[in-house]
């Protein structure tokens, strides 16, 4: 959802202050956490939320690689509550060498999230803020394409680096990773960015819920979603979601829902 635009060096959290919509954010967590927990109850892999921050034409940064912060205070201040609420969050490697995030709580009270880099060639940094978490030890999920060396220098600067199965775009095997995690005891899962992540997950349709921040800017840049067609098809079926809600959080408007899966 919104990125880490508020991280600095400091390794405290940051104090929250008032906001007008600290009520209607903490409504909106307390209502996925209810969600979370029933699908704990029935679900075999982890629940996965969407979520992140796009401009009014749909774009999540300016360029590739590029850092843009999009979204409000308020919008900030959901997405720690929402963090706060899962059990790991997951990012792509675009993520961490384009914003370098911390991935923690610290707007709101609540436990850090375990994070995880889908990073199937382990580019990961072993400087990556996400390395120097006190009690977490991140996961890089990667595969057989990334090199040993890299490997074992990220496992020596503090990461568990899992290997998994690649797909036919030579990425991580979403399929296993989230098989992998429900072994590991993760019931929750927030995915936050960035456009090949969003859109692997879309494509794979593995998404329990979506949260998107969209921010009165417009930019004319990356795509939040790349094209959803699977491999070997011409076009996409459009997608849509069932039991939307919209919002206004300061100067964002937040739309929620489930995703309903349209065949062609």
């Amino acid at each position: 959802m919104a990125r880490d635009s508020l991280d600095t060096t400091s390794p405290h959290r940051i104090p929250a202050r008032e906001s007008a919509g600290r009520g209607l954010a903490e409504e909106v967590a307390e209502r996925l956490r209810a969600r979370i927990a029933a699908h704990r109850e029935a679900g075999s892999t982890p629940f996965i939320t969407l979520t992140y921050a796009q401009s009014l034409d749909g774009c999540i940064a300016v360029r590739r690689g590029r850092p843009l912060a999009l979204s409000g205070w308020d919008a900030q201040l959901l997405t720690h509550m929402l963090r706060a609420a899962h059990d790991a969050i997951l990012v792509g490697v675009g993520t961490v060498l384009s914003d370098d995030p911390r991935l923690t709580v610290r707007l709101v009270d609540g436990p850090d999230p375990l994070p995880i880099v889908v990073d199937s060639r382990a580019r990961t940094p072993t400087s990556a803020r996400l390395l120097s978490h006190p009690t977490r030890r991140p996961v890089i999920a990667t595969t057989d394409a990334a090199a040993p060396e890299a490997s074992a220098a990220l496992e020596r600067a503090g990461a568990r680096v899992v290997r998994f199965p690649s797909d036919p775009r030579g990425r991580v095997d979403l399929d296993a990773l989230l098989e992998w995690l429900a072994g590991e005891g993760i019931s929750s899962v927030m995915v936050e960015g960035g456009s090949r992540v969003i859109t692997s997950f879309l494509r794979a349709r593995r998404v329990d819920h979506m949260i998107v921040t969209v921010a009165s800017m417009l930019v004319g840049g990356l795509r939040a979603v790349g094209p959803l067609a699977a491999r070997g098809r011409d076009r996409a079926w459009p997608q849509r979601l069932d039991r939307i809600e919209a919002f206004r959080l300061g100067d964002d408007v937040v739309v929620s829902g489930t995703p309903c899966w349209v065949e062609p």
